[in-house]
């Protein structure tokens, strides 16, 4: 007896478990042939089938060789399709499918938990797009096993008791979900499941339904330029990672499922199931996976000695809207597991219906948020082409869009990031910059966007209390926006504080740990006059592009004896900017206190500067 295996990788096996060779398209024939009502058809309908976009001539010559290949391999009656000159039927009584289960006669139960277990798979995973036919197929295929599994989780939930029945229909649920946000009677179950609490939530999900009430009414407009702008907000948990080999980490696996089940019962969210998660934790392009799968928001979440640690990111900014460390202590955790679950979920919720009102003015206006993301790529690589394509891309927001404050503040950002970048005192920059960054404050005064740009700004100016004082409220606003505390920890670098940046700047790269260029050139300043040179050395060969970097880890070789590397360093900063002027840049560049200019000075001019 063969055995056919289409969800995951599509193969065949024979009686012993090892897989045939046969050619893909070959299994494909089988796969097809076994959701074919008589499982058979004529040799026209599967050329047409495998290669829908070739001639008709050329198809048939494509299968005449296909055919030719499988008969090369079976031997006899034993091979799985039985090939006639005028079609091809599948051989039954020598073959077996993963298919089967969803119509074999089990206990609801058992059946629910064998097709869950098998739908954590995609169908005909191993398969590219190629051709609409096949897609077609698969996706009327996925929505039939869909179908199919409802049925059989409603024939199921009434009957299940015990702890392992829960969690069988528990996950089925969140599958289905995944699928359907909008099957309420579905949700109707899991909301009614014992251990499955929404009650404290509820403020939260009636913030939700009032942006789902906004949503709708731009839909209602059926305006083609708000297309997708009705979706529920899409959240993926991702399962955590360990450090150091603490462990506890299948029981905070554990914790994150309740919390992916908690949330699954409300409305207004659509919520990625576990084993979707699992695969995008394990895909080394997630950022990629993630667009694909049309994510919003993600949970990320680490363990450690310290507990487990959540942070909230809203993906198409990369902003961390949200984090908190959790205790997870052995001894009291099994009685603790559903009270932190629950506080977890409801701090999520929480952070989303808040967040959900900011994003859903973003997507009111869709082609000043494109612009605005355009620039957002951009804006993070200080080198001047990216600095100014992302100011063009903020300022074609604001054709469309004359008040959008994201614009502004993306703005005041490419002002000051150039005065940065140029080190040439530019103060027409700055003045540009903070006019943008009030206007930002202006159009949107509880964002803290427009006072993070109008406090590096002013630190530029030299008013380091007044940047101290702006950062502040900024990160006051948005006491987890990890881009926030990274310009506070720069101003605190200018304001004579070091240790207090250093300390600061860490808690931003922790809240991001694959940290921008800028964070790390942060913490390699604050090093510096800490007189950690070496920690400073080594911050600044953490970055992708250290171009920005040269000079401070110039001057940090020079201060350790090492003329070698400050050389080398030296060499590439004047590379870039062959006028720069030590006692030019220093008299722009606003210290508080005279012993860091004096420290400064000392390592650039040991440098050769």
């Amino acid at each position: 007896m063969l055995y056919l295996r289409t969800f995951g990788e599509l193969r065949m096996t024979d009686t012993t478990g090892n897989a045939l060779a046969y050619p893909a398209k070959a299994l494909l024939t089988i796969a097809y042939l076994f959701t074919c009502a008589d499982h058979a058809l004529t040799r026209q309908e599967i050329a047409a089938f495998l290669w829908f976009d070739a001639e008709p001539d050329q198809a048939g010559l494509n299968l005449r060789k296909l055919i030719s290949r499988v008969r090369q391999i079976d031997d006899g009656d034993g091979g799985p399709l039985e090939i006639t000159q005028s079609g091809v039927r599948l051989r039954k009584a020598v073959l077996s499918a993963d298919l089967q289960v969803f119509d074999e006669a089990r206990p609801p139960m058992e059946k629910l938990k064998a097709i869950s277990a098998l739908l954590q798979r995609d169908f005909a995973g191993s398969v590219r797009s190629v051709n609409k036919a096949i897609d077609s197929w698969i996706a009327r295929q996925q929505e039939i096993h869909l179908t199919k599994m409802r049925q059989v989780f409603m024939e199921a939930a009434g009957s299940a008791t015990s702890t392992d029945d829960l969690r069988i229909v528990s996950g089925a649920a969140v599958q289905i979900l995944e699928q359907n946000p909008a099957d309420e009677p579905v949700r109707a179950i899991l909301r009614s499941l014992p251990g499955i609490a929404v009650s404290r939530p509820l403020a939260a999900t009636q913030s939700f339904q009032t942006f789902a009430e906004v949503r709708q009414a731009f839909v209602d407009r059926d305006q083609p330029e708000q297309r997708g702008f009705g979706r529920l907000p899409r959240l993926v948990l991702l399962p955590p990672t360990s450090q150091g080999g603490i462990t506890g980490l299948q029981v905070a696996a554990a914790l994150i499922e309740d919390v992916t089940i908690e949330l699954c019962a409300l409305q207004n969210l659509s919520i990625v199931a576990p084993h979707t998660a699992e695969q995008i934790r394990r895909d080394s392009d997630k950022a990629a996976t993630i667009a694909r799968h049309s994510i919003s928001y993600l949970l990320d979440t680490r363990h450690s000695g310290e507990g487990l640690y959540a942070q909230l990111v809203f993906f198409p900014t990369d902003e961390v809207i949200w984090a908190m460390r959790f205790p997870m202590d052995a001894a009291t955790l099994p009685t603790q597991r559903r009270l932190i679950a629950q506080h977890l979920a409801s701090s999520v919720v929480d952070e989303l219906a808040r967040n959900e009102q900011g994003r859903l003015s973003l997507e009111a206006d869709p082609q000043a948020y494109h612009s605005y993301l355009v620039g957002a790529s951009l804006i993070g690589k200080l080198t001047l082409p990216h600095i100014r394509r992302a100011r063009s891309a903020f300022k074609e927001a604001l054709k469309y869009n004359r008040g959008f404050a994201p614009a502004f503040t993306g703005l005041a950002r490419t002002y000051t990031s150039e005065w940065l970048v140029t080190a040439q005192g530019n103060g027409e920059l700055l003045n540009l910059a903070e006019r943008n960054a009030m206007k930002a404050i202006e159009h949107d005064e509880i964002s803290a966007g427009g006072f993070r740009e109008l406090g590096v700004t002013k630190l530029y100016l030299g008013d380091v209390d007044e940047s101290v004082a702006a950062l502040s409220h900024a990160e006051d606003l948005s006491p987890h926006f990890a881009d926030v505390i990274y310009s506070h920890a720069d101003t605190l670098v200018h304001a004579s504080r070091p240790r207090d940046a250093l300390e600061k700047i860490k808690k931003a790269i922790a809240l991001n740990p694959l940290a921008p260029d800028s964070y790390l050139w942060c913490a390699a300043g604050a090093s510096y006059f800490l007189e950690q040179y070496e920690d400073a050395v080594g911050f600044v060969e953490a970055m992708k592009d250290k171009t920005p970097a040269h000079r401070i880890a110039s001057a940090s070789c020079a201060m350790m004896g090492d003329r070698r590397r400050a050389h080398v360093y030296r060499q590439r900063a004047a590379a870039l900017n062959p006028v720069f002027d030590v006692e030019k840049w220093l008299s722009v560049v606003p210290f508080k206190e005279q012993w860091q200019k004096d420290l400064y000075r000392e390592g650039l001019l040991k440098a050769g500067f």
